[in-house]
């Protein structure tokens, strides 16, 4: 089950029902279950707060994904930036949708076992994503 929820951003995301298949069917043509996935969107200063409290980075980042996977079954508490996705978005030139996008399956992946911690990692983890949202109707 696929879950979006505020923490205290007033943000409405659009298409849920869509996400919500898209996410299911690239975590099946990763060849895992999808479990319970809670996407929490959030601010920068707020995200930030979690970095620093979870993971001790005293940076700004767009995303935090929490892996509660067991075997093949992915479960998750993704934690979104929306601020940081409307810079983003700004930076690389694509609208904010596109960047949302990228950074919720960027989370999925992850969970799927894609790292991105060497140039190698992220290499191959943006193909991945690039991969991903040719299956999102925009």
């Amino acid at each position: 089950m696929i879950t979006f929820s505020n923490l205290s951003l007033n943000f409405n995301l659009k298409n849920k029902t869509k996400i919500k298949q898209w996410i299911k069917s690239i975590t099946e043509k990763e060849k895992h279950v999808l479990g319970n996935i809670n996407y929490i969107f959030c601010s920068d200063d707020e995200l930030l707060e979690i970095n620093i409290k979870h993971l001790h980075h005293h940076t700004y980042t767009d995303i935090i994904t929490f892996d509660y996977t067991q075997s093949k079954t992915i479960n998750s508490d993704i934690f979104i930036s929306i601020e940081r996705v409307e810079e983003n978005a700004n930076k690389f030139k694509v609208t904010f949708q596109e960047e949302l996008y990228r950074v919720m399956i960027h989370g999925i992946l992850h969970l799927c076992g894609y790292k991105d911690k060497t140039k190698l990692e992220s290499e191959t983890m943006r193909k991945k994503e690039n991969w991903a949202l040719k299956f999102i109707e925009k």
